[in-house]
This record gives C-alpha cells, sequence and structure tokens, in this order.
C-alpha cells in the first residue's frame, strides 16, 4: 500500500517533535547536495573562523544578538 503525501504528512505532524526533528534531519541529509556547495561552505567557515581569531570581525554576546534581532523584526 502505497500512502499519499497528504496520509504521510499527517501521520508525521503527529509524532512527538523529538521524531518529527530526526526525520527531517534525515530527509534533509537524502537531499544530495552538490559537492561544490559543500566545499564552498566549507571554505567560508574556515574564513570566518580566520576572521574570529585574527579579531578582524567584532563579536556580539548572544544575549545582544537576540534583543537586535527581536527589536528589528517586531
Amino acid at each position: 500500500m502505497s500512502a499519499t503525501v497528504e496520509e504521510l504528512e499527517a501521520e508525521v505532524l503527529g509524532l512527538p517533535a523529538v521524531q518529527r526533528a530526526r526525520l527531517v534531519e534525515k530527509l534533509i541529509a537524502s537531499l544530495d547536495v552538490e559537492p561544490n556547495v559543500e566545499n564552498a561552505w566549507a571554505e567560508e567557515v574556515e574564513r570566518r573562523q580566520g576572521e574570529i581569531e585574527s579579531g578582524t570581525v567584532p563579536l556580539l554576546p548572544g544575549a545582544e544578538t537576540l534583543s537586535r534581532l527581536r527589536a528589528e523584526f517586531q
């Protein structure tokens, strides 16, 4: 028996949040991201980490960052 997308959606939405999160992770991982995209992100992470370690970018405390975001989106 083959379930329709609507049936699968209804069943998945009935799962506990932790199980839904695990399912989302597995589904996203199954989408075959292009290797070039993964490499580009890895390079970007290294670049940003270098900026942080060298002190060329300012870092904000998490609470301040969240406060700014809340103010921007209200």
